[in-house]
């Protein structure tokens, strides 16, 4: 296994600076954004694309540093009802495919997206219980008529560029946000549809990610991960439950927060989702999202590398001498 960072936390830097910092805290691989959400300061996917010259001087600048790619990143909603900001997701998709494609990337990380509750609606629309009937009726809508149409068509899009690894975040808010719903997308689309595993947004749900990774290991369906932690504020929880949609600076009354590796939960269950992900076979990257409101960027990713490279396997594992 190896340790990454999504460098969107230093996107203040220019490129060979951030390259610079990572490689001296000892991380291995970089995941890049791309556009949409995570913005493309670092990798520009229309610089890169139109110029073989630029492209060849971007890989050479990260592997000279000891480093490699672990995945582009294009966060968005290309489902989205309102056109223009679909298209323009869209767009940053299938260019980072394409860019994915040049620079000999396996995977290309984002979200499903969330389409609205009707053709000539304005804004997203996730469902999140069955019942009046009408919600049944959204949710059916969604899946048949834009989801499985939409990712069918770009699944064989990114297998057409070599690109056999599409890694969605399950996040709430959009249509995968599960091992669910991510499996019903992969059954419709494709097995080039599988997870960016992000464990932060399923323990808040009541996701046990352990158990998660093993659903989705089986499955051969864990393509990428994201080593981002989760404070849940049981007190408030008890209160008001897990849905929340206080601002995320709001802490104290929050029911639950992002935090830095090790300060949502304890090293153990980091251990556990690390001997989970061995045991069904992933020896990829763990790439840390800093998204901490009581840590600085630099002490918050500190503690997170300290934490995760006390605890990565690195070697292969070696016969059973005992049995």
């Amino acid at each position: 296994m190896k340790l990454g960072v999504f460098t969107v936390l230093y996107q203040n830097l220019p490129l060979e600076a951030m390259l610079d910092k990572l490689a001296e805290m000892g991380v291995e691989a970089v995941e890049l954004g791309t556009g949409n959400y995570p913005g493309n300061h670092h990798c520009n996917p229309d610089e890169l694309l139109e110029s073989p010259e630029k492209a060849r001087g971007f890989l050479q600048a990260i592997e000279s540093r000891g480093l490699t790619i672990s995945g582009l990143s294009c966060h968005g909603n290309p489902l989205h009802p309102d056109k223009k900001f679909a298209n323009g997701s869209h767009e940053v998709w299938r260019k980072t495919v394409l860019l994915a494609e040049r620079l000999g990337v396996p995977v290309v990380n984002g979200f499903s997206g969330c389409p609205g509750d009707h053709a000539g609606a304005k804004n997203p629309n996730w469902v999140t219980c069955s019942w009046p009937p009408e919600y049944s009726d959204v949710l059916n809508w969604q899946w048949n008529e834009v989801v499985i149409p939409y990712w069918k068509e770009e699944a064989k899009f990114a297998e057409l560029h070599g690109v056999n690894q599409i890694a969605f975040e399950m996040h709430p808010g959009f249509v995968v946000y599960n091992p669910e719903t991510l499996l019903k997308l992969r059954e419709h689309a494709g097995e080039n549809i599988g997870a960016n595993f992000d464990p932060s947004h399923l323990v808040w749900q009541g996701i046990d990610p352990v158990e998660a990774i093993k659903k989705l290991g089986r499955e051969k369906a864990i393509f990428h991960f994201h080593a981002k932690d989760t404070y849940l504020d049981q007190a408030n929880i008890k209160i008001n439950g897990v849905l929340d949609t206080k601002h995320y600076s709001d802490i104290l009354d929050r029911s639950w927060s992002f935090r830095s590796v090790g300060y949502g939960h304890d090293e153990k269950v980091w251990k556990d989702m690390v001997s989970a992900l061995r045991s069904v076979g992933y020896d990829y990257v763990l790439s840390i999202e800093h998204e901490d409101m009581l840590a600085s960027i630099d002490e918050g990713l500190s503690k997170a590398i300290s934490l995760l490279k006390g605890i990565l396997f690195k070697e292969q594992i070696t016969d059973m001498w005992w049995a």
